[in-house]
């Protein structure tokens, strides 16, 4: 164990960020700087602090609400599809279903649909449970505001947010059966995979190739897909544990090229993420990379 409130926190200050940016690198940027005011006090400082857990998720929701507004207008004019950066999480993760709802793609995405400032008290709210006068500190808004921004919030989230299935074995026999006939090009296996309203989603930032509109129709997926294990016959599908769910990586000569996602519809996928730009893969690529 350590006494440093900072080190013993920093993975919930890492979720909180990363639940309000939706990006693990500026999750981390976003804790370092949280660090870097937590040091800034100095030692006389931090022994004042009455409750440190509290005090440091207040300074890196306010860190990470700062860069979040700044992030608006880049995420406006983004080419295709925006998808969060794909997160690697443990079994823990995934066996708490709470958690693991919270940081999923789906919500994520749904998220992404808020404001700024309603993105930042639902997560603190909903997700981490603050009282809503400490949520009002880190957004610089009266407690009453936040009242109504979270009542607005949470119902607009629940309009959106998927009914998330949680039988993991039942999860993990879908992917098992969707990668072989990805990489078999069975067209119809393919297809008896997805749910018949499946939807195809796909980041490719404008840098690397991805179709910019949402794909539905398990019939339309499979075509696109069918003829994967004929332009990537070289390709290696590693399965993992992805944003709480069971996902998939698939490597060309060694490097992740593509990160895919999924959403589950009575024991069918009902969602495909498929996250191929570059840049929101890179953290993906050197934690591969120190594996190996």
């Amino acid at each position: 164990m350590t006494d440093d409130p900072f080190v013993a926190h920093r993975s919930l200050l890492f979720t909180v960020a990363y639940e309000l940016l939706g990006s693990a690198a500026d999750a981390e940027d976003t804790v370092q700087e949280t660090w870097l005011r937590w040091d800034g006090i100095g030692a006389a400082g931090r022994a004042a602090v009455i409750d440190p857990r509290a005090y440091l998720v207040r300074v890196v929701s306010r860190q990470a609400l700062n860069r979040l507004r700044t992030m608006a207008r880049r995420r406006e004019e983004y080419v295709g599809e925006w998808l969060p950066e794909p997160l690697l999480t443990t079994p823990d993760v995934a066996e708490d279903v709470e958690l693991a709802e919270s940081v999923s793609i789906a919500m994520l995405t749904v998220l992404e649909t808020l404001t700024p400032t309603e993105r930042a008290v639902f997560v603190l709210r909903e997700v981490f449970d603050l009282p809503f006068d400490e949520i009002a500190d880190a957004t610089g808004k009266s407690a009453a505001s936040v009242r109504q921004i979270a009542h607005r919030a949470r119902s607009h989230v629940a309009a959106r947010r998927p009914r998330m299935e949680v039988d993991r074995a039942e999860q993990r026999h879908a992917v098992d059966r969707f990668l072989g006939a990805l990489q078999s090009g069975d067209l119809q296996a393919l297809m008896d995979t997805l749910a018949p309203n499946a939807v195809l989603i796909a980041d490719g930032g404008g840098i690397a190739d991805a179709v910019r509109q949402p794909v539905i129709g398990a019939k339309k997926i499979a075509n696109l897909l069918g003829g994967f294990a004929r332009v990537a016959p070289n390709a290696v599908i590693e399965q993992l544990l992805l944003n709480g769910a069971p996902g998939a990586r698939v490597l060309l000569d060694g490097t992740v090229d593509t990160v895919i996602g999924f959403e589950f519809q009575l024991g069918r996928i009902s969602r495909v993420y498929a996250m191929r730009n570059p840049e929101k893969l890179h953290r993906m690529n050197e934690l591969t990379r120190l594996s190996r």
